[in-house]
């Protein structure tokens, strides 16, 4: 099952030639679901050929203009086609009083429904047949969410040599064992699953965090992720105007992906002060304590292969 990211935007407080304001996209199979919509957003989507009208919930971080001044636009962009799903947006409090006032100040003409939900406490927001996204709080100026989306464990190998040596005929019996049914083979013999099985396979994990200042227990909320993006808007230099402004370093966001265990880290929410010359000082300061650290950018696709261990 295919399960890729795609960065729109990696910028922070204010677009850049290059570098549109901070949003990511994930395409799992059939859905799509989008964090945060910094501007240029939709102009993002438009670039990388993707297919927006099929987004079915937007997760909101929190309420600065960075981070939702792409809302509009695509909310009025999606009426231009044929919808009969409602899209989903999920946020902070005041998130339902942003849309709602934007769809009344600028007179939006809406033809599919928008159901907003604003969040409160920590927990489960959507569950699919294998997966769920569920949301974390941070520590920022205004209420702030984390979110992951995470997959539930799979199947674990079949090994039809196994089987076939416990008595199992090939065709549909090998399938009722991959389902995790148990066989009652001729003289009441049972063949299990874990008879001819290796152990679960965990899922994919996929976790989004800006804009917080650092919290020593946040790495529990991303543990085992395959892909964390995370803020490192400063260098360590300005460590405290990170602790000032509740931004992350990108030492501390590495600090995050360490103590998380996940595999990579990219670094999102660069503060403009950082030229594209300059941007390579917040990766080597990241991996000196990370290694699998990179540094997304505008139309980067990455790929969340399956663990197979």
């Amino acid at each position: 099952m295919n399960f890729e990211a795609f960065v729109l935007g990696c910028g922070g407080m204010m677009p850049l030639p290059g570098r549109f304001l901070t949003s990511v996209l994930l395409r799992r199979e059939g859905d799509l679901f989008l964090f945060d919509a910094g501007e240029g957003t939709q102009v993002s989507l438009r670039k990388l050929n993707l297919r927006w009208k099929k987004i079915s919930a937007i997760f909101i971080s929190h309420t600065h203009a960075d981070h939702v001044t792409g809302l509009p636009g695509l909310l009025m962009l999606t009426s231009q086609v044929d919808r009969e799903e409602p899209l989903y947006i999920y946020g902070p409090p005041k998130i339902k009083e942003y849309v709602d006032s934007s769809r009344r100040v600028l007179d939006m003409y809406i033809n599919y429904e928008i159901i907003v939900q604003e969040i409160r406490e920590p927990g489960i927001l959507q569950s699919g047949e294998d997966y769920r996204i569920r949301c974390f709080g941070l520590r920022h100026s205004k209420p702030c969410l984390g979110y992951t989306l995470e997959e539930h464990s799979r199947p674990g190998v079949f090994y039809p040599e196994k089987a076939l040596a416990l008595g199992v005929d090939r065709g549909p019996l090998f399938s009722r064992l991959q389902a995790g049914e148990t066989l009652v083979l001729e003289g009441d013999r049972l063949v299990r699953p874990e008879d001819v099985m290796g152990p679960p396979r965990p899922g994919r994990k996929f976790s989004f965090i800006t804009d917080t200042a650092y919290l020593s227990d946040v790495y529990r909320e991303v543990a085992a992720s395959d892909l964390l993006i995370c803020e490192g808007m400063f260098c360590r230099d300005l460590e405290a105007d990170a602790r000032e402004k509740l931004h992350l370093t990108s030492t501390q966001a590495a600090q995050i992906a360490r103590d998380a265990g996940v595999r990579r880290l990219g670094l999102i929410h660069y503060s403009p002060r950082y030229t594209k010359r300059d941007l390579p000082k917040l990766l080597e300061e990241a991996r000196e304590i990370f290694p699998d650290t990179f540094l997304t950018t505008d139309g980067q696709a990455l790929e969340l292969p399956n663990r197979e261990e």
